[in-house]
């Protein structure tokens, strides 16, 4: 772990710099941290799910009406 805080910069270097895909920081032996590059860590994760949906579903042009009796429960119309 000290050794991770005096060379972060040098690390980070090295991911930006493609020498380095991952590098796993210890505590006493054992393994608590992974630092990525923000490259190949954004290729491990799901595209953006925004508008996944979107042409599946049909939304109708009155969705934004009231609903009469149950209008009042989410505070709108008398």
């Amino acid at each position: 772990m000290l050794q991770a805080k005096t060379h972060l910069s040098r690390l980070v270097a090295d991911l930006e710099n493609s020498v380095e895909d991952e590098i796993i920081i210890a505590r006493h032996g054992r393994p608590v941290a992974t630092l990525r590059s923000y490259r190949s860590a954004a290729a491990g994760k799901p595209a953006n799910r925004i508008g996944a949906a979107q042409g599946v579903f049909e939304v109708p042009s009155d969705i934004d009406s009231p609903y009469g009796d149950l209008s009042h429960l989410f505070g709108g119309g008398q």
